[in-house]
């Protein structure tokens, strides 16, 4: 499918003389559809450079993907020292319930007796 444009040319008169006549022509180029000419010739890289910039953007990536994993590393070294700490909190009251747990069966079997 091609877009039509339309030329305004000043040159041209309608039959009458006195207004300007519109033509409707189809572009020069033909790019298959979807294609849209992102820069205009005067901006396009050599090989060259297109390569040294996905070297760039390839070592961009890289680096932030490095920062990520850092991150995520110390993220997860403060994970563990909260669990960490959590099970000393809970071994120090399953020892203490443990110990109350002895004690009242010594009262009741002192009862007992």
């Amino acid at each position: 499918m091609h877009r039509l444009i339309m030329a305004v040319t000043g040159d041209e008169t309608a039959a009458t003389g006195d207004m300007p006549a519109y033509q409707i022509r189809t572009p020069t180029t033909t790019l298959p559809q979807g294609v849209v000419m992102a820069a205009s010739p005067g901006t396009l890289h050599s090989p060259q450079q297109l390569a040294e910039e996905a070297t760039r953007k390839r070592e961009l990536r890289l680096m932030k993907n490095r920062e990520a994993a850092k991150e995520c590393r110390r993220r997860k070294k403060e994970y563990i020292k909260c669990l960490e700490s959590r099970v000393a909190v809970l071994e120090v009251q399953n020892k203490k319930l443990t110990e109350e747990l002895e004690t009242l069966k010594n009262i009741g079997s002192s009862e007992t007796d």
